[in-house]
């Protein structure tokens, strides 16, 4: 395998370590500087170039794009996707998890504990924001802060009111979030590579410090995590779009309270905390991924319009309560289904004989019309469904 490491930092410890391992499995590896590129486009022949000079093949590339490259970094890594070179994640996986924000409203929506979070830009809006957060004591941040970088914790209201008013004037925007007491000054970082977490410490904050990051002079301890916290690591990582990520878990008294997932998490702190070869976990990942990599759905289905990706909801007192997948007939008219979304569980490709609950969520691919049509309309008349469509002929993703 070729492989291209994307990384304005080649004496970082995270990218000797994932070029040493490539190299110990025999390997190809070039780091590469991200900002040393330039992105040819015409049409069909989607290019680049490094320093330059035409780019050489590459089978595969492992983006490490910093905080403060983020607009360039996606934009070299979604030419490389659209050379239809594997990239270990996604320009969009890395752009949804960048912003908090933004990452957690992608969240919010599946089963997964967030903190409860408010954003707000009116300061008529700041004190009933608190308020519905839980009160002070709360937690502000900076909407693209790293490494605990714009992270406060304000004890009181008015303390709140002053800092959220501070940054604000400075024209940054800032959350405002629910302040986890029972995990105070400490969280999970789970390293997540495909479908499994192979490694997972938990950091802890010193003297009056309630950042537990490494950074921040936080101590880890390695941890096994128990079934509920690895399963809501994995998914959060799928959820976002990316392949290797680290995500940060507050323990919560009712579980696992997902406070953001990295897509470029370093290495150092973990390798050294749990003593496991993560680097190298993450090579034979991509090597593996590279004959048979997954593709974009959104861009690859060329077929008739008129037909996408839709979610069919199964509420209470649906004629597909207690019914099985095939005995909704689903497939006379013409849709297929993909995943089967029943609470926190996941069930892809579902067998025909699955029998349906209220509650249930289908992912379908089919004609789009037919699918609409099973809305309820109550639904559509309080709030816009949740509907994520594909006109495949139209897609400008």
């Amino acid at each position: 395998m070729k492989l291209a490491v994307l990384s304005c930092a080649p004496n970082a410890y995270s990218t000797r370590r994932l070029k040493e391992a490539a190299l110990q499995r025999d390997h190809q590896v070039k780091v590469l500087n991200t900002l040393k590129f330039a992105i040819d486009l015409e049409e069909g022949a989607p290019d680049l170039y490094y320093r330059q000079k035409h780019l050489s093949s590459y089978d595969a590339v492992l983006p490490r794009v910093g905080a403060s490259i983020t607009y360039y970094g996606t934009a070299v890594v979604r030419q490389f996707q659209e050379m239809d070179v594997f990239c270990a994640n996604t320009s969009h996986g890395i752009l949804n998890s960048r912003d908090k924000l933004r990452s957690l409203q992608i969240l919010s929506r599946h089963h997964v504990g967030i903190p409860r979070t408010t954003f707000v830009r009116d300061k008529k809006d700041v004190l009933p924001a608190i308020e519905r957060v839980g009160g002070a004591p709360v937690i502000i941040k900076l909407i693209e802060g790293t490494q605990g970088i714009g992270v406060l914790l304000a004890e009181s209201v008015k303390a709140a009111e002053s800092i959220i008013e501070l940054l604000q004037s400075q024209k940054q925007n800032v959350l405002i979030q629910k302040f986890v007491a029972e995990s105070k000054g400490r969280d999970i970082r789970a390293f997540v590579v495909g479908d499994r977490v192979v490694a997972a410490m938990r950091r802890v904050a010193q003297g009056q410090e309630f950042r537990s990051n490494v950074h921040r002079g936080g101590i880890a301890e390695p941890v096994e995590l128990d079934e509920r916290y690895a399963e809501t690591a994995v998914r959060c990582t799928q959820i976002m779009g990316l392949r290797v990520a680290g995500v940060d878990m507050l323990e919560g008294k009712d579980g696992p309270q997902v406070m953001e997932v990295n897509s470029s998490p370093g290495l150092e702190g973990i390798e050294t905390c749990t003593g496991l070869d993560i680097a190298g976990a993450v090579i034979d990942y991509i090597a593996a991924q590279v004959d048979f990599p997954e593709i974009d759905v959104r861009q690859r289905l060329t077929v008739s319009k008129g037909y996408g990706v839709s979610e069919i909801y199964v509420p209470e007192g649906s004629n597909f309560v207690d019914q099985t997948i095939a005995g909704t007939k689903l497939s006379e008219s013409d849709i297929n289904v993909l995943t089967l979304y029943r609470g926190a569980k996941v069930i892809p490709n579902p067998r025909q004989d699955r029998v349906l609950e209220a509650g249930d969520k289908l992912l379908c691919f089919g004609k789009l019309e037919a699918m609409r049509g099973m809305i309820p309309a109550r639904t559509r008349r309080r709030r816009r469904p949740v509907v994520q469509e594909l006109e495949v002929e139209a897609s400008t993703d």
